[in-house]
């Protein structure tokens, strides 16, 4: 006998149309979605937006962590060049100095106090948007701060003395001779021996103490560098509050013949 339920051919039987069965809902599935691609943010937003970004991770560089600067003097030399209109292009960092104060030996940029600033003319045109523009852009780089900056070396900190006198065999802090292996030799101009001598790289200078907080500069160019040795008279006996610092220089960047390292030696060994 065969089961009533399936044919005598093996198959098995068809089930029964049910009217009142729903049918299974098909919905269409947009291509883009469903290989999870996101629609495109328009030209006229994504450009502003991008603009903006770059700028701000441009004002945050330079602001905290460093910037580039041009040499425009020989009065570091040979450190760093400056000649012709061609000078160094310098790397100037600041993070070493949030963990760690200027040390005698480091070359550094800073900003010079009233005494250093004589003869310094404002970058800055006489159009207030003009100049509101200039001040924006120097905020990321673009233009030069309205500042006058220098870059010299430390040669002594707030509460050392430094001088050279007669017989000094070089520049003298709390009584020792500093190395004075980086500077330029044979100087640059002769020193006339009545009044200074080629150890301390031109006129005889000091006692001066320096006021605690501030160093003392030269360039390593002595006898072609207007430094603290020629300010002395100044509230500040010719040296640099720590707050006019600007940065340390760590590397020549430019012209590429030239880049490399900029030394910070242990000058007062």
């Amino acid at each position: 006998m065969t089961n009533s339920n399936v044919p005598a051919n093996g198959q098995p039987a068809q089930q029964p149309h049910n009217p009142y069965a729903q049918a299974e809902p098909v919905y269409e599935v947009d291509g883009a979605a469903a290989q999870g691609e996101k629609k495109e943010m328009p030209w006229y937003i994504e450009i502003p937006v991008v603009v903006v970004l770059t700028l701000l991770i441009m004002f945050l560089i330079q602001t905290f962590i460093g910037r580039l600067y041009v040499i425009p003097s020989a009065s570091m030399e040979p450190t760093l060049h400056g000649e012709n209109g061609s000078g160094d292009r310098i790397f100037v960092e600041k993070v070493s100095y949030y963990f760690s104060d200027p040390k005698p030996g480091d070359v550094i940029v800073f900003a010079g106090t009233d005494s250093w600033n004589t003869g310094f003319t404002s970058n800055r045109s006489d159009n207030p948007v003009v100049r509101g523009l200039q001040e924006a852009g120097s905020w990321v780089g673009l233009v030069p701060k309205d500042e006058n900056t220098l870059v010299k070396r430390i040669i002594a900190k707030g509460g050392q003395t430094v001088s050279c006198q007669a017989g000094d065999p070089a520049i003298m802090v709390d009584g020792k001779p500093i190395d004075q292996s980086y500077i330029l030799q044979p100087n640059f101009y002769p020193v006339d021996p009545s009044t200074g001598s080629d150890a301390c790289g031109g006129p005889y200078f000091g006692p001066v103490t320096v006021p605690e907080g501030n160093y003392f500069m030269m360039g390593d160019n002595r006898t072609n560098s207007l430094d603290s040795r020629y300010h002395m008279g100044d509230q500040y006996e010719g040296t640099i509050p720590k707050k006019n610092i600007r940065g340390k220089v760590e590397a020549v960047v430019f012209p590429l013949n030239r880049m490399q390292g900029v030394a910070d030696p242990d000058i007062q060994k």
